[in-house]
Parts: structure tokens; C-alpha cells; sequence
């Protein structure tokens, strides 16, 4: 690792929480791809992704998610709002929304309530004068998020409020914003096809998710036990700025970099650890545990906090990944026949006048 990188990756920031949680986060100009461990160092902040061909995946390639799991975890409702580390990752995409000059008219943000309520009042701060949608794919969770979002009539004033049942305007928003919720899809290239179709034509898609080195420590700690998977697998970025292309999307970009939380005790750890997620692989254990197995996972968890780099806390490795793509005019596919939308032959006949 070169040495800038590694006084960077070295000095990450500390932040007490009150919780009793400690946060140390690898300063954001050095990104690094650590998926398999084999990749060079990149200590640019943004690193243009370079389009590949799409090619047919595996069956066993990422993400290794049970669909009727992820199903349920979709309709869970989040208790005591939105995670912290979802909160901390919205306010990171935020920032990086000020290297995009172009102010959208119109934005809509993707399940708030588990993406990250802070975040979404960031994003409201920035874009004041656009018109902001919520958008909740899941039925159980949209009178939750709408009583979490709407403001007090005191302060109703202040601003306009995000529109919760109003559709998508027909051409599209101009910007998505979509935290923390691609890593938990059992079809993610579906989800980002359903994204492309609600973003406007030169409009962003914005978001963000686990890459494959989430809980590293975790997963080795159940091989070494020889347990069933403790998480399903991630997809690595750019299998994602893959699918972004496939989906239509153009000049996709993505960076990434580690996150470690720290906590106390083993039931800290599990406390905030179901916040954040399930295990989703289809090889889980499929029964219920027993307490003779809760203690033998809370011992090993204990054991982690003995390593000498870990200051007597359990340390956990969380892999953030951040991308945003924009929508191009629609083309015609070359074809003996072709097939084209109402909305993108409008916007083609549009383009085509004004040129």
C-alpha cells in the first residue's frame, strides 16, 4: 500500500457515540478496492468506471440471497428509526452530491425510513427549491415513514414537504437517491431496471450499499466454527456498474471504502447488528438456536475483542460502496424490429425538434 494511503487508511477519525460505540472511518480520499484482496490501491477520489460487456452471471456469483428471506426483511418495520450506519452513509453520498453542478428539479428518495431520515433532510436542505417525492416500496412501511417525515404544523412554514402518495412525474425525477438498499435485493438487476425507468432522461441515480468485505470478521468466525454462511454474499462494485449499463445507464462511477465499528459487549454488537440487516443466504441455518449455541457465538465474540489491534472491543469491517450513473437520451436499437416506450418516443421526437 503506498504510503499516502496508508497514513490515511491509519488516521481514520474516531467518534464516541452514545451508545458506547466507537466509529473509526478511512478518510474518503483513500478508496480502495478490498473485494478479494488483490486489488491496487486507488487514491483517487472518484474513479471513473470504465464500462465492460455484460455477460451472463453465474448461478452461485453474488448476491447468494433467499428471496422469500429478503422478502421479509423488505417488510420489516425499523425500530427507533433509521440505523446509525445507514445515517452515516447517507451523509457521506450527501457531500459527494456537491461534485454534480447540475441542481434537479425534481428528486425522490427510495424507503426512506430504513435509507436514513438525517440523510433525507440533508438532501432536502441542499435541493430547497425542488420538488421532493418519497417514494416506499412497501406498503406495511408507508404510514410509518409518512408520520416520521411530516413535519409539525409549527414548522410546516419552514418549507415544502416531501409529496408521499403523488406518482413520479411522467418524464422521470432528476435525481434518485437510493441509500443502503441494493445489498439487501434478491434481484438487484431488476431493482435497478425499476430505478432507471423512474429517472428522467439526463437525470442521476444515486446510491449506495454493502460491497463484499461486510463483516469479514463474522464470516471467518463461523467458517472457523464450522457453521453455515453468517451473511449472504455481497456484490463487488463493479459486477453493480455491470448491471448499471445493462439496465441503460451511462458513465456509471463508484468508489468505495471500510468502515469498523467497535462495540463493548457481544450483545451490543447483535443489538445494532439486526438494524443493519439479515442473513440472507439460502444455506443459513434453518432452524431455531438454542441457548448453548447464543453463548458459544457470544464467547467468540468476546474473543475478537482479545486481538491487539482491536483495544479489548469487538471490531466489525463494513464495506461501503457509492455510485451514481445518469440516464442518457434513449436510442434505437439497431434491429430488424425495435421496441420503444411511449415516454421514449416522446422524449426522442423532443430532442429531435430542438436540434
Amino acid at each position: 500500500m503506498p504510503s499516502a494511503c496508508r497514513s490515511a487508511a491509519q488516521s481514520g477519525a474516531q467518534r464516541s457515540q452514545p451508545n458506547g460505540k466507537r466509529w473509526k472511518g478511512h478518510k474518503d480520499q483513500c478508496a480502495w478496492d478490498v473485494y478479494s484482496g488483490q486489488q491496487a490501491v486507488n487514491c483517487r477520489f472518484w474513479a471513473q468506471y470504465t464500462g465492460r460487456a455484460m455477460s451472463p452471471a453465474p448461478a452461485n456469483k453474488p448476491p447468494t440471497i433467499d428471496p422469500p428471506a429478503a422478502a421479509r426483511w423488505a417488510r420489516h418495520l425499523p425500530q427507533g428509526g433509521s440505523p446509525w450506519l445507514h445515517e452515516e452513509v447517507g451523509r457521506r453520498m450527501e457531500d459527494r452530491l456537491q461534485w454534480i453542478k447540475t441542481a434537479p428539479r425534481s428528486w425522490a428518495d427510495w424507503s426512506p425510513l430504513r435509507g436514513g431520515l438525517e440523510a433525507h433532510a440533508l438532501v432536502a436542505r441542499r435541493y430547497p427549491d425542488a420538488t421532493a417525492l418519497v417514494i416506499e416500496p412497501e406498503p406495511v412501511l408507508a404510514s410509518a415513514t409518512r408520520a416520521a417525515l411530516a413535519a409539525p404544523w409549527w414548522r410546516r412554514w419552514q418549507g415544502a414537504q416531501p409529496q408521499f402518495d403523488a406518482a413520479p412525474p411522467e418524464a422521470g425525477v432528476d435525481l434518485l437517491w437510493a441509500n443502503m438498499a441494493l445489498h439487501m435485493a434478491a434481484e438487484p438487476e431488476a431493482l435497478i431496471a425499476r430505478w432507471h425507468r423512474l429517472v428522467a432522461t439526463d437525470g442521476f441515480l444515486m446510491f449506495s450499499g454493502f460491497g463484499p468485505d461486510t463483516v469479514r470478521e463474522l464470516r471467518a468466525l463461523y467458517r472457523r466454527l464450522g457453521w453455515p454462511p453468517a451473511s449472504h454474499e455481497f456484490t463487488d462494485m463493479h459486477d453493480w456498474g455491470d448491471m448499471l449499463v445493462a439496465a441503460g445507464f451511462a458513465e456509471p462511477v463508484m468508489d468505495m471504502e471500510r468502515v469498523v465499528l467497535t462495540w463493548p459487549t457481544p450483545e451490543a454488537a447483535l443489538a445494532e447488528l439486526r438494524t443493519l440487516g439479515r442473513n440472507l443466504h439460502p444455506a443459513r441455518f434453518a432452524g431455531l438456536r438454542g441457548r448453548a449455541w447464543r453463548a458459544a457465538l457470544g464467547q467468540a465474540l468476546g474473543d475478537l475483542a482479545h486481538q491487539p489491534a482491536n483495544e479489548g472491543r469487538i471490531a466489525l469491517t463494513f464495506e461501503i460502496i457509492y455510485g451514481h450513473a445518469f440516464k442518457p437520451a434513449p436510442r434505437v436499437a439497431l434491429a430488424a424490429e425495435s421496441a420503444l416506450s411511449l415516454r421514449e418516443m416522446r422524449e426522442m421526437l423532443k430532442r429531435g425538434r430542438a436540434q
